[in-house]
């Protein structure tokens, strides 16, 4: 079924050339055909308001831009920020972390998987001089050809569930339960937590200004497009639920 704009009716061209933008969306070809309608409105409602611009991106920037203003951060905003996320703004925190990694694949049993890792986890809760032993017998990370050890961590080295855990742990804590993320079941400790500093307020001030502007724009630049699609004439698809990150080139936060 063809998807019509405000009797314009999208082509083929287009979706060709937007298609790549989401490839790694969980379903690429519904959110190419939905940047493709959220620009096809905010053009039409450009030309309806007589905006005067060289390029189709210079339209909609300039629509949104007087259409859709949001104010800037000021410094109460920022500070209230920095105070409650100052682990944002730590430098030089490290962990020397170890783990056991039981993975998860389509043909897996979840369960029973589960299952074994907690008991696997009992043992070393119980005994914890295992740990290196029983990485190179049960991990499925590479790293279990030394012990399970990553070596020392960063924040933003690893994917964001596993470093919550490990940096909430102590020197020596070792995670009471399985840890699951994306790569499937760990067994987590850390040999050591080298507490980092928190950078001064003006050290981080601008960026802080930046990213809350930027938060503030990209929520009303999206309220607008919602309203404009409300208001088009769209056939051959429901955009209930849609968000418009990807016209917009996604939120700096």
């Amino acid at each position: 079924m063809p998807v019509i704009v405000n009797g314009v009716e999208l082509n083929d061209a287009d979706l060709e050339r937007e298609l790549p933008l989401h490839a790694e969306a969980d379903n690429p070809m519904r959110h190419a055909i939905t940047a493709l309608v959220l620009r096809r409105v905010l053009l039409d409602e450009a030309v309806r308001m007589g905006v005067d611009a060289a390029d189709e991106e210079g339209a909609i920037s300039a629509l949104l831009a007087s259409q859709a203003p949001a104010p800037d951060a000021d410094d109460a905003a920022c500070r209230r920020f920095y105070q409650m996320h100052p682990q944002r703004f730590m430098v030089g925190e490290l962990v020397e972390a170890d783990h056991i990694l039981f993975q998860v694949t389509p043909s897996v049993n979840l369960d029973m998987l589960r299952a074994h890792a907690n008991v696997v986890l009992q043992e070393l809760l119980a005994d914890p001089s295992h740990f290196a032993e029983v990485a190179r017998e049960q991990s499925n990370c590479p790293s279990a050809a030394v012990g399970g050890s990553l070596g020392q961590l960063g924040r933003g080295d690893t994917v964001p569930e596993f470093e919550r855990a490990v940096f909430a742990l102590p020197s020596g804590g070792l995670l009471p339960q399985l840890l699951q993320t994306r790569h499937g079941l760990h067994i987590v400790r850390v040999t050591r937590h080298i507490e980092g500093r928190l950078l001064p307020y003006e050290h981080v001030a601008q960026q802080i200004a930046a990213a809350l502007s930027s938060m503030s724009r990209d929520t009303a630049w999206r309220q607008y497009a919602k309203l404009l699609v409300e208001r088009a004439d769209v056939q051959g698809i429901d955009l209930e639920g849609s968000e418009p990150d990807r016209v917009f080139g996604g939120s700096a936060a």
